[in-house]
């Protein structure tokens, strides 16, 4: 029988005495938030709000722009801010990885704080009909991009039609636009249909409004439709891509390079300036949100993004108080560090929580070519053995000072599909269970090293290859090796880069990995619960490659699932197309459950502590919230409501 002897470390009882030496409280996170009422429900206009004078910021006078009311659309948005309404003015600086979170994207709709709900935002409604086959959206009129240009429905149409849904731009259609046409009522209503109900589009089209939203008047001249290919090949030789294609791809994910840097946006701040180590942004003037009181946001006039690449670096600028506003590669393990720097350095360091389900999702590969393996990972024995030789609460302690929640990987507890049981099943530390299970399985320590072996007296040995970011993966899996190392598993780890991980990802060449686990709320489990039903190929997913393939080719390729499993991608095709409420939920829970039962993903601790540290000057940030993609970090959290009390 094998015993884990590792010494208990108080992770915890250190981070409390430094962050008492810093002065700072534990306590941020101890009550619910209490979000203004506006943020949980669409947005007022200034004409329902009886607004009918506007302002804007000092640093726009003088620049030969048109009078603001003019710059506004017809009826501007009315935001609340969390605290107080801001002052005009400053140079907030961020890390550039950053430029995400501090200048929140703006699409058709948008996210409410409660992590659930979907808002209005450049569309002032929608409507479904049709069974959920017909999506009507209606845009607010007035709407203008950052050059004065107006926003019409045809800008969503070039940028669907044109971009996604066109074969020389897209080879390969992404799944959220397959089957879909768009076509336009008039130059404000866009018309949406799908062959089956689609009642979660809208939550695809808030979490990502780039893939909605490129200003035709700017891109149609790179687009072969609109200009001619000579002219467009030049200008490619030119810039240095290969493609225009590849060209839209840079420009719809954001990525600065000097020749856009001029390029019409919508959100509240537009790229100025690019220079090596340095992304320098400026107000929008043509923003179409104002506050309560008519002035029109964001509050700041500009922004520095400074490029900074190593985690040390960004928690020793965050610590200093160099930065107005940090989240990105800011370890959780380096909180103690950046609590310290609230003694002197004028900053506070927030304490929010990621939402992942867990932090880490432990994959084995159920598809591994090796039959002896996959008879061994397709074992449910063998996969409740590994999750229950994990010791998640000391885990919890040493690398979350106890601030995380051991759990499975399932959804966050404010999602309409949780339950308790989900985060807890087989997530005991029963050192005496995972061997029990492991002899009944025949995985047995035949030549007396401490080590188990097949029943033939082969060796046996688990390698994970996975990519060390987002997430404390390496310390997690070195921590994780040892434990089950401690009931004779011979446990290896190796780190690989990004590209490595998603080719032998895709192609099933993992043994093992590990990856976090996001789409946990409502916003993107309902239509991405790829990790708990085998549906997509991507590198966060080895553990059925080829049951994904054969799903997404119609059974042309890969292998057919067994019977369990195919349930699962059945549910989870009902799930994004039912329109009714409560019959998600509970085919919701039904996939949730199944992993449950079977460890399809094993997972450690989540829902972590991540620090979001501000200079003392930076007003009306919220101060626990949730971090992470499904949200897009701070969306919900209206960053253009944020000041500098100078």
């Amino acid at each position: 029988m094998f015993r884990h002897g590792l010494p208990r470390r108080s992770g915890a009882g250190l981070w409390i005495v430094l962050a008492l030496a810093a002065g700072s409280s534990l306590s941020a996170n101890a009550a619910e938030p209490d979000w203004p009422a506006a943020w949980l429900e669409p947005a007022r206009t200034a004409s329902q709000l009886g607004i009918d004078s506007f302002s804007q910021s000092p640093v726009l006078e003088g620049q030969g722009l048109p009078p603001v009311e003019q710059r506004l659309p017809d009826d501007p948005v009315v935001i609340a801010s969390l605290d107080s309404m801001g002052a005009y003015g400053g140079t907030a600086r961020i890390i550039a990885d950053d430029r995400s979170m501090f200048i929140s994207p703006e699409g058709l709709f948008t996210i409410s704080p409660d992590h659930k709900t979907i808002l209005p935002n450049l569309a002032e409604s929608w409507t479904y009909s049709d069974g959920g086959r017909r999506l009507t959206v209606r845009l607010r009129r007035g709407l203008k991009w950052s050059d004065g240009r107006p926003l019409t429905a045809d800008d969503v149409l070039f940028t669907v039609n044109d971009l996604q849904l066109n074969s020389g731009f897209m080879p390969v259609t992404l799944p959220d636009f397959i089957g879909l046409e768009l076509h336009a009522a008039d130059p404000w209503t866009l018309v949406f249909t799908f062959p089956e109900p689609n009642p979660f589009f809208i939550n695809y089209v808030a979490q990502s409004p780039e893939y909605f939203l490129m200003p035709k008047h700017y891109f149609r001249e790179f687009h072969p439709d609109y200009a001619s290919a000579g002219a467009i090949d030049a200008r490619m030789e030119e810039m240095g891509f290969s493609s225009w294609s590849a060209f839209m791809i840079t420009s719809m994910q954001k990525r600065l390079f000097p020749d856009l840097v001029n390029q019409p946006t919508l959100n509240a701040f537009q790229a100025e300036g690019l220079t090596p180590g340095l992304y320098t942004y400026r107000r929008n003037p043509y923003y179409f949100k104002i506050d309560p009181e008519g002035r029109q946001l964001p509050y700041i006039d500009a922004i520095e993004a400074q490029d900074v690449r190593e985690n040390e670096v960004a928690v020793a600028k965050a610590s200093t108080g160099q930065l107005d506003f940090a989240g990105v590669r800011l370890p959780t393990q380096d909180i103690p560090l950046l609590k310290l720097g609230e003694r002197g350095s004028g900053i506070k360091v927030n304490i929010w929580n990621r939402l992942h389900g867990s932090d880490l999702s432990i994959q084995a590969n159920m598809n591994i070519a090796d039959e002896r393996k996959r008879a061994l990972f397709n074992d449910v024995r063998f996969r409740r053995a590994l999750s229950m030789a994990i010791d998640r609460d000391e885990m919890n302690e040493i690398i979350y000072f106890g601030r995380g929640t051991p759990r499975q990987v399932t959804v966050i507890p404010d999602s309409d599909y949780f339950e308790p049981e989900f985060a807890t099943a087989y997530a005991e530390y029963d050192v005496d269970a995972a061997n029990a299970l492991l002899d009944e399985i025949g995985l047995l320590d035949i030549d007396g090293d401490g080590l188990r072996e097949f029943p033939d007296g082969e060796s046996m040995t688990l390698t994970v290859e996975y990519v060390d970011t987002e997430t404390p993966k390496q310390v997690s899996m070195e921590l994780v090796a040892s434990y089950w190392n401690a009931v004779g598993i011979d446990a290896r780890q190796r780190l690989i880069d990004r590209e490595l991980q998603y080719s032998r990802a895709i192609a099933g060449e993992l043994e093992m990995t590990v990856w976090h686990a996001d789409r946990t709320t409502d916003i993107l489990f309902p239509i991405n619960p790829d990790f708990w039903a085998p549906r997509k190929l991507a590198a966060s997913l080895a553990m059925w490659s080829e049951w994904s393939r054969w799903y997404l080719t119609g059974g042309s390729l890969g292998e057919e699932p067994p019977p369990e499993i195919r349930q699962l991608q059945l549910w989870a095709d009902e799930l994004a197309t039912t329109m009714d409420p409560e019959r998600r939920v509970q085919l919701g829970k039904r996939i949730l459950a199944a992993n449950a039962e079977n460890v399809w993903t094993i997972g450690t601790v989540g829902l972590a502590p991540h620090p979001v540290v501000t200079s003392n000057r930076l007003r009306n940030v919220v101060e626990s919230g949730l971090w992470g993609w499904d949200i897009r970090w701070t969306m919900p959290y209206h960053p253009a409501t944020w000041y500098l009390d100078q």
